[in-house]
């Protein structure tokens, strides 16, 4: 099958919004590349093992969608090209451009590889794509990952945020919920750190992804694979609930969040744009829960909270 690539250039502060809109039709790869997050990456030395040459700040990013070439593309690219003016006219200072090209399956599977390399994140995490070699300290906590079409590879502020706060808070045997898991990075971190961990998705892709990136870790003795409902497949309550989606699935969630967390538990929620911190903010307050600590970078927030 051939697929379509659609790449759409738009203001960084815009990118999850034209990310949710592939999402939303059911688009089977989303990439996104931001100048800013590797020029951050490369200035401060976590880049060790490659060169990326010249990086051009603009203040835009692309979000690439992947679409099949069959019957229903017509379809997807109206309502896409729907959606992308929907946003134009609530934020008019959005730069977007859009621009398709089609791909074979072949350059569409390798499409998405270019900028995913070994990283540095926190204390100690190593993540590495399969295809890359690099040379392991012992002190290193190896996450290697094939993520395929689903996303989270470790790079992206809303995952790097989660990444250095299990570090510090993840204990030995905690159980650990892993809402909306993508290729399974924050699972098997979970895990390689001693937790017993349930990850949850509801995209079969994600779920495929994710049990192969267990098995590739070799932590499928501490890590389930679930596709379901976020937070309703779930049985018994967790030390620790990982959400790292969007800001409106966590503020869906937070009425189950007394069901899958315990008294003791800590909740992290990720994925969350500045502009809808404060909404977040208050829709965790009004569900019981304290916050403890608020992290930022590159316009990206996580929170981390207990019941109050």
């Amino acid at each position: 099958m051939d697929w379509r690539e659609v790449a759409v250039t738009v203001s960084s502060e815009g990118e999850e919004a034209v990310a949710d809109l592939f999402y939303e039709l059911g688009c089977q790869g989303v990439s996104i590349e931001d100048p800013e997050l590797f020029v951050q990456y490369i200035e401060s030395g976590e880049w060790d093992y490659h060169s990326f040459g010249e990086v051009k700040l603009t203040g835009t990013s692309v979000v690439k969608g992947y679409f099949p070439e069959d019957e229903e593309l017509a379809d997807k690219l109206c309502v896409l090209e729907q959606g992308i003016s929907g946003l134009l006219e609530r934020y008019p200072d959005w730069i977007i451009h859009t621009k398709g090209i089609s791909l074979k399956e072949e350059d569409w599977a390798t499409a998405w590889k270019a900028y995913f390399k070994p990283i540095y994140i926190g204390k100690n995490f190593l993540v590495k794509p399969t295809w890359e070699e690099v040379e392991v300290k012992p002190e290193d906590v190896v996450l290697e990952l094939d993520p395929g079409m689903a996303f989270g590879t470790g790079t992206h502020p809303t995952t790097t945020l989660c990444l250095r706060t299990l570090e510090d808070m993840i204990k030995p045997e905690h159980v650990v919920f892993d809402l909306g898991t993508g290729s399974g990075i924050l699972a098997i971190a979970a895990a390689k750190l001693g937790a017993k961990v349930e990850a949850v998705d509801l995209d079969s892709v994600a779920v495929k992804v994710a049990q192969e990136n267990v098995d590739l870790n070799n932590v499928g003795d501490r890590v389930r694979v679930l596709r379901g409902d976020l937070g309703t497949v779930l049985v018994g309550q967790a030390d620790v609930v990982i959400a790292n989606i969007i800001a409106d699935v966590i503020l869906g969630l937070l009425p189950d969040l007394k069901r899958i967390l315990k008294p003791t538990g800590e909740f992290l929620a990720s994925g969350i744009i500045d502009k809808r911190a404060e909404e977040v903010e208050v829709g965790l307050k009004e569900a019981g829960l304290k916050i403890v600590d608020r992290v930022e970078d590159s316009g990206w927030i996580l929170f981390r909270a207990r019941w109050a």
